[in-house]
């Protein structure tokens, strides 16, 4: 390792600007590069700043950052709607139904974003080149 490698790697970087970037699905480190090639695949590299991103795994977490997001915000509004408004229940089912879909389809790869931005951040690092390739192998 020489010693730029070495400093690059010891270098802070900030974790608030890059989860916005990551809200915002671009390259945690340039902000301008896309970070996701489709609805959720994540970009092997920045096609702007050439950022490895291939290493960082998201996994189940913006999943469960999701569910956990919509139903604490539908359970309450679904109460008060029917409390308030009584309409009738294929009505009630059907408006929040596709409330609940929307807002998850909306939520999830923003929320993959910021899940990766951390990880670059705090250089939270999944799979590395080699290991990559023996656990293609396997």
């Amino acid at each position: 390792m020489t010693d730029q490698t070495i400093l690059d790697e010891e270098e802070e970087r900030p974790v608030k600007p890059a989860m916005w970037r990551g809200w915002r699905r671009r390259c945690p480190n340039c902000g301008t590069g896309p970070m996701l090639k489709g609805y959720l695949k994540v970009h092997d590299a920045c096609p702007v700043c050439g950022e490895e991103l291939y290493h960082q795994r998201a996994d189940d977490g913006p999943a469960y950052l999701t569910i956990l997001i919509v139903g604490h915000l539908m359970a309450p509004l679904i109460f008060t709607v029917y409390m308030e408004f009584r309409p009738q229940p294929i009505m009630l089912a059907a408006m929040f139904s596709a409330g609940t879909v929307l807002l998850s389809l909306y939520l999830l790869p923003r929320l993959k974003g910021v899940m990766i931005a951390i990880q670059w951040a705090k250089r939270m690092h999944g799979f590395g080149g080699e290991e990559r390739e023996r656990a293609a192998e396997a």
